[in-house]
């Protein structure tokens, strides 16, 4: 009996993780936390998977190199999945900026029968600058920081995501709104 049918035997909703992947400062942990306090309010167990939390507590030490980024994805997917198996909503906003890395994360869920949804929040990087939630933009114009994903590092865009968001074009309620009903259509919610 996989995972999925043992939640749903037990009367358990059904585990996930939702990775949403996109440059910084495009709305992805903003997203996350809108969806998750939705999720719970309907008796969803959740948690969100912060990537700067992450990078603080499970990679501290790695910097970002393509084989460190590539080892911080892996290590939040294994996180995630584990939490999904168990019938978590594991929502993941972390850039992971590599369609490699994110496709390890992929197949190692769909190894393990459990259920994945890539999610691109498409934030142009103009917007993203001037959101500039953390700075980074403004660091990187003032020469203080190199490697920005999307600006003078790589950012590869999933060519075909479960669901594309344009946050600059909607709000954050129908922003999650959107993530929800993909959720309900796949049975995840």
């Amino acid at each position: 009996m996989t995972n999925t049918q043992e939640n749903h035997v037990s009367g358990h909703t059904t585990g996930a993780t939702v990775w949403l992947t996109g440059l910084p400062s495009a709305g992805k942990t903003t997203i996350a936390y809108e969806l998750a306090d939705r999720l719970r309010a309907e008796g969803h167990r959740v948690e969100v998977l912060d990537g700067d939390e992450i990078r603080e507590f499970l990679s501290a030490g790695l910097g970002f190199s393509r084989e460190d980024r590539h080892t911080n994805v892996q290590r939040i997917g294994f996180v995630a999945e584990v939490l999904a198996s168990h019938g978590v909503k594991a929502l993941v906003p972390v850039i992971a900026p590599y369609a490699d890395s994110r496709d390890a994360v992929r197949k190692r869920h769909q190894s393990e029968g459990t259920p994945y949804l890539e999610v691109h929040v498409a934030t142009p990087v103009e917007v993203c600058s001037v959101r500039d939630v953390k700075g980074l933009y403004a660091k990187q114009a003032a020469g203080e920081i190199s490697g920005l994903t999307g600006v003078d590092d790589p950012y590869e865009a999933p060519e075909s995501p479960d669901l594309r968001i344009e946050s600059h074009l909607q709000s954050v309620p129908e922003s999650a709104a959107a993530l929800h009903a993909l959720l309900t259509e796949r049975g995840l919610a």
